[in-house]
């Protein structure tokens, strides 16, 4: 279950918005912290749901993130529990995060060159990253796993540097195919860095053993032994190797809509529900209602495909 706490982010990536930011949702339409822990332990109870992933926008900006974590944690049956971030306020939250029963994170980083860090998400914090990468390591948010976006003309050659480096500070690196999650809809198909294209760069360097299907189960990730392990590196190959067959995950926005798929036209408000007075039993029927209409999916690269109606950081990555 990925669960998106905010709309907002601290960075402007090229890929995900425009420099001047979005209209954020106003703070009536977002969930309170109560709503979403209530959620959540709707799915956990009700929905079979065994791992709970909080995104944002960037989720260290929602202020009671910490105590979200911790009444989440706590639920029974527990949940995984894990946190995907631009890494930029990790090192101060990293320890206390872990401490509420955070149990990992995954951190965005797309360079290991400052001045490509500031292009690619039009803000100068890239040590503030790093510094963060650190932090949830030295705290024990382990396995950490980096993610990682390959751009045409920026940073397309960095992928065998990436995963030198994420080996030597014992990260699990991760590289994603650029998808069209940018508001603007600047997205094009052609020139986009496949996952072809990094595993024959990352076999210039590397040898690569894959792990197989069995292995990865419906994780969206491919891995490989890198040199015969115990590292591991994958791809997301959403638009080139689709796996939306395999996929069985829920997402919550914001906002309070649940969509069976980031790239999904239609959404189940779940928020009306709760602030009508709904039981919890009439929410989960209409959660489990949405999800039997989860479609297998053909593929972002299928000629009918429409981008999506919200941009990523309303929709939770």
């Amino acid at each position: 279950m990925r669960v998106s706490l905010t709309d907002r982010c601290n960075l402007r990536c090229t890929y995900c918005m425009p420099e001047e930011g979005l209209q954020w949702l106003a703070k009536p339409d977002l969930l309170t912290d109560d709503e979403i822990v209530r959620l959540v332990g709707i799915a956990v109870t009700s929905l079979g749901i065994e791992e709970v992933r909080f995104t944002g926008g960037e989720p260290l900006l929602r202020p009671g993130l910490v105590g979200i974590v911790e009444r989440v944690a706590a639920l029974e049956p527990r949940p995984q529990t894990s946190l995907t971030t631009n890494g930029i306020g990790l090192r101060r939250t990293a320890a206390a995060l872990k401490e509420a029963g955070l149990d990992r994170v995954n951190v965005s980083l797309d360079t290991l060159r400052p001045d490509v860090f500031k292009t690619l998400t039009r803000r100068d914090r890239h040590q503030d990253v790093l510094d963060g990468l650190h932090a949830a390591r030295e705290a024990g948010l382990t396995p950490v796993k980096v993610n990682s976006v390959l751009m045409p003309g920026l940073n397309d050659d960095e992928a065998p540097d990436l995963l030198a480096w994420a080996v030597e500070h014992d990260y699990e690196l991760r590289f994603i195919e650029q998808m069209p999650l940018d508001a603007q809809h600047g997205w094009k198909r052609d020139g986009m860095i496949t996952a072809g294209d990094i595993l024959a760069s990352l076999r210039t360097r590397f040898e690569l053993t894959p792990e197989g299907e069995e292995a990865r189960g419906s994780a969206p990730a491919e891995r490989w032994l890198v040199d015969g392990g115990p590292h591991r590196v994958g791809v997301i190959a959403s638009v080139t190797r689709p796996f939306c067959a395999a996929c069985d995950r829920t997402r919550l926005t914001a906002d309070g809509q649940i969509r069976t798929c980031l790239f999904a036209t239609e959404e189940t408000d779940l928020r009306a529900a709760l602030r009508s007075g709904a039981p919890d039993e009439e929410i989960a029927r209409l959660w489990k209602h949405a999800m039997r209409g989860k479609k297998a999916g053909a593929g972002l690269d299928d000629p009918g495909f429409i981008q999506p109606d919200r941009p990523m950081s309303a929709i939770g990555g």
